[in-house]
């Protein structure tokens, strides 16, 4: 099954030119988009998952294959990713800290972890396994969270599967030591989801269960070594997520106090290193959302405005002109 497998997946790898990449899952989906910069390298926030085909896919696991030699920038995605390099070892890089991915070994990247994958040879294979928060319940997950053998591993997996903000700036790198149990697993997930029947899905999700049991049992007797990194929260890119997420509401003390700021300080900073202000800032997030009502709903604009802060609506369409140099009508005029 290995070697058929592994053909499999070799029939799905060919290389990716980014610039087509981009341009075809834009058509897909209205979700990717640059959200912020290291040093010089754009990155990009990828909420949706997409087939080898670059076909929208909204399953709650999901599977890919990286294509060999291509480039694959720095992103973001709000579910957990899991990355096993099948042939051959591969490079993540976490912000600037580069990783090698030994093969067989597991990385798990997690929510809101701002990384990026060397292009592979063109012999490798990087298989990918998304893992949305909707994909097991906290009852599936609650055998993770005890206090007795193997308490680091499972109270890791527990939290970067069950909660949101645990995983932001995380990774974990799983050394699994050619365990062939643990190898077979992985291969057979594989095959279930490339060879879908009416059990398929049920079996993925319970196989995903067993491999995070395997690698528990592994870590606590057989000394497999698990590397946790945890990048600090106070950085660029964490403060404009944090506008992202809370833009309706959102004002600088709150935001300061939850970084731990003066809000003169979270002030000068925003500014320094984005060229915008705070409310500027603020302002370009709820016109962004508030442009992608009005492409894909039929909702009225007075209760866009009221949906994404603007209590007034004179002063979102105010805000929305000045940002886009069209009133929010004319704007879904012509985009929707």
């Amino acid at each position: 099954m290995k070697e058929e497998i592994l053909q499999l997946l070799r029939s799905r790898n060919m290389p990716r030119e980014w610039k087509d990449v981009i341009t075809t899952i834009a058509k897909n989906g209205n979700l990717t988009k640059e959200i912020g910069r290291i040093g010089k390298e754009p990155v990009y926030r990828f909420y949706e998952t997409f087939t080898d085909d670059l076909i929208l896919n909204n399953s709650s696991i999901s599977i890919t294959v990286q294509p060999t030699k291509s480039f694959i920038p720095y992103h973001i995605h709000n579910y957990v990713e899991i990355m096993i390099p099948l042939v051959e070892d591969c490079f993540v890089y976490v912000e600037r800290t580069r990783i090698r991915v030994k093969q067989n070994n597991l990385i798990f990247m997690g929510n809101k972890t701002v990384h990026k994958v060397s292009p592979i040879s063109s012999k490798g294979i990087v298989v990918n396994i998304a893992l949305r928060s909707s994909a097991f319940s906290l009852n599936d997950l609650d055998f993770l969270h005890h206090k007795k053998n193997g308490t680091n591993i499972s109270n890791i997996l527990f939290s970067l599967l069950s909660d949101e903000e645990y995983g932001e700036g995380r990774y974990n790198l799983f050394d699994v030591k050619a365990n062939p149990k643990i190898i077979a697993l992985i291969y057979d997930i594989i095959y279930e989801y490339y060879h879908p029947d009416i059990q398929s899905n049920q079996l993925i999700r319970l196989e995903m269960l067993t491999l995070f049991s395997r690698l528990i049992r592994q870590a606590s007797y057989s000394g497999m070594t698990v590397k946790e990194i945890r990048k600090q929260k106070n950085n660029l890119l964490s403060l404009l997520l944090y506008i992202e997420k809370n833009y309706e509401k959102i004002t600088l003390q709150e935001m300061a106090n939850y970084f731990g700021f003066n809000p003169n300080y979270l002030s000068d900073f925003l500014k320094k290193h984005t060229g915008k202000t705070f409310i500027q800032l603020v302002h370009l997030q709820r016109v962004n959302v508030a442009a992608e009502y009005l492409s894909y709903t039929v909702a009225p604009i007075d209760r866009i405005a009221n949906k994404v802060g603007y209590e007034n609506p004179s002063y979102f369409y105010k805000i929305f002109k000045k940002y886009f140099g069209v009133s929010p009508a004319e704007y879904r005029h012509k985009n929707s």
